[in-house]
């Protein structure tokens, strides 16, 4: 069996060594082939383009994890909706039927909620061009795949941390961080959690929804997680101010659904995730 990884970035490479340590063929489509493991089969390919490599007859499940390259409409656009319809133009073109196709896209199509809980029940309402043409490509996905064999699954991520993603502790480092003069409250998953739920959910037995959202259990106010990491690092708590509107809009995010499929997280907070990046660069917490 043989896993297709439509974008292979940070995340996308993550997810493939875990496929690939679980006995499966792993190929990944990227610009750079060069820059992956030997785990994972690189092949060059750009998903703006039309012309893609071949899919590999054996495909049991693709994962579209792409990255646009510039914060602009038309950058998202073409990595995202033209990206998505590209991969299932591919696969089309070469008549490979997938089980699963999952779309990497992003807590970011709910725009702001006012703090209140949401969960995959709450209807999208996107505030900028992000979330709505994340929206646009999820239901391209959805669309296309309706009755063709193939079960479309989309996992909504909250902010990916990890290694290399460490904007927070790089703000409370610098003095740059401002706890928000009201509450805000934020939704993360560490990137080895969003790469095991990539795996879960195509790995599992059981009929996938078509929609997920990947969030860790605990939607924390940012002054929270500040305080936190000031904390840790032995440094002052940041000071409170304005902040304009909430990055990512303000709202707590359910994962009772991803849960409930037996999925669990070996960062279930940020105290956890935090602390693991904190120790792997020498900052021990007292």
């Amino acid at each position: 069996m043989t896993i297709l990884l439509a974008g292979c970035g940070d995340l996308g490479t993550e997810a493939g060594l875990r496929f690939s340590a679980a006995g499966h063929r792993v190929v990944g489509w990227r610009r750079s082939p060069d820059k992956l493991p030997p785990e994972i089969e690189g092949a060059a390919a750009n998903l703006s383009t039309a012309e893609l490599p071949p899919v590999p007859a054996d495909t049991t499940a693709v994962v579209i994890a792409v990255a646009a390259d510039a914060p602009t409409e038309e950058a998202y656009r073409s990595a995202y909706v033209e990206g998505v319809a590209h991969v299932l133009d591919a696969l089309e073109r070469d008549h490979v039927t997938p089980e699963r196709v999952l779309f990497v896209s992003s807590t970011a199509v709910y725009g702001d909620a006012g703090g209140a809980w949401i969960d995959e029940s709450t209807t999208p309402k996107p505030a900028g061009f992000s979330g709505r043409i994340m929206r646009e490509a999820e239901e391209l996905l959805l669309k296309r795949l309706d009755g063709t064999g193939t079960s479309p699954v989309v996992l909504r991520l909250g902010g990916i941390y990890g290694p290399g993603r460490t904007r927070l502790i790089d703000q409370v480092r610098t003095g740059s961080a401002v706890i928000p003069d009201q509450r805000r409250y934020t939704n993360r998953i560490h990137r080895d959690d969003a790469a095991a739920a990539i795996v879960h959910l195509l790995s599992t037995p059981d009929a996938p929804a078509p929609v997920y959202l990947g969030v860790d259990n605990d939607p924390a106010e940012l002054g929270d997680v500040l305080g936190f990491l000031a904390a840790e690092l032995g440094l002052d708590v940041p000071p409170t101010g304005s902040m304009g509107d909430a990055r990512g809009g303000n709202k707590r995010c359910s994962n009772a659904l991803l849960r409930g499929t037996g999925f669990s997280y070996r960062y279930p907070s940020f105290r956890e995730g935090y602390r693991d990046i904190l120790a792997g660069v020498g900052v021990r917490h007292p």
